[in-house]
């Protein structure tokens, strides 16, 4: 990632969408390639199409992006990279719009959902889309003064729409984590600062299993900073686990806890699908 001029970067939604943003912010120059779905983003990095995907995977008001940790065990891919991008939702309406004349308001679930106080405090009707960028661009297109949409100052720019009330979100530290992904993992040195390891794990069906995989996290002092179970397997009965532990996993510390976590796991599922640096909250 020496070299992030000539890069093509995947992300989800369309031109002017807060991964957009987020895109350029880490890799600045480099060429984006916007994707309809999370599906489409992931594979055009598996296939070669693009270098790396930006991917989404929580938000500070809003909790985790549904469906992304079912998909990110799947792709083949490897967290290469961390990212906290900051959102700040403008309401965009078209140059005739005015506030007080407004009767509903479009944009991505996470978008609405972290502009709750504003749009009922406004009386509007919330429309839900696949994309902020992109009830953008339908506001544009509609040409009804009455409809808004919750997006990006980018947004406005690209579709033409005035923005008719700044940071309309309920809190000032609205921030959205992304990760990088790529097609080969890039195992950095064992020195960077703060190094985090996301692991995919299912334990043996045993008393106290998940409870003695965390204990070697535990007893070798290393912090989990994330811990989630999700439901895998081809009969959808596989209780699985998505962990970020901060360490690297050529010290003795991190390589104690994983072997207690083999022991306990199912065999072959045990998945490092990244070792890279704790990004900085903006």
């Amino acid at each position: 990632m020496n070299d992030k001029s000539k890069l093509i970067i995947a992300f989800q939604g369309m031109p002017g969408a807060y991964s957009n943003m987020a895109c350029e912010a880490y890799f600045p120059n480099a060429e984006t390639f916007p994707c309809t779905s999370f599906e489409d983003m992931l594979n055009s990095t598996k296939n070669g199409e693009t270098d790396y995907a930006m991917v989404p995977v929580e938000n500070s008001l809003a909790g985790r992006v549904a469906d992304i940790h079912h998909l990110i065990p799947e792709s083949g891919l490897f967290i290469v990279g961390e990212h906290f991008q900051r959102v700040n939702h403008q309401l965009l309406g078209l140059k005739t719009s005015k506030l007080e004349d407004l009767k509903y308001i479009k944009s991505h679930a996470q978008g609405l959902a972290q502009c709750r106080k504003f749009i009922k405090k406004q009386g509007l009707t919330p429309i839900q889309h696949i994309d902020t960028a992109g009830a953008a661009e339908e506001v544009s297109r509609l040409e009804d003064p009455k409809i808004a949409a919750i997006a990006s100052n980018m947004a406005a720019k690209i579709y033409n729409l005035k923005i008719l009330k700044n940071n309309i979100e309920d809190a000032e530290h609205n921030t959205t984590r992304f990760l990088i992904m790529a097609r080969d993992p890039q195992t950095p040195s064992v020195n960077i600062p703060v190094p985090v390891t996301t692991i995919i794990f299912e334990v043996r069906s045993v008393p106290a299993a998940l409870y003695k995989v965390l204990g070697g996290f535990a007893t070798n002092g290393i912090n989990l900073t994330k811990l989630e179970s999700y439901i895998g397997g081809k009969e959808m009965n596989a209780a699985r686990f998505y962990v970020d532990a901060e360490g690297h996993p050529d010290t003795k510390a991190m390589q104690n806890a994983l072997e207690e976590m083999y022991f306990y796991s199912e065999a072959n599922s045990v998945k490092i699908i990244g070792t890279y640096s704790r990004a900085k909250k903006n």
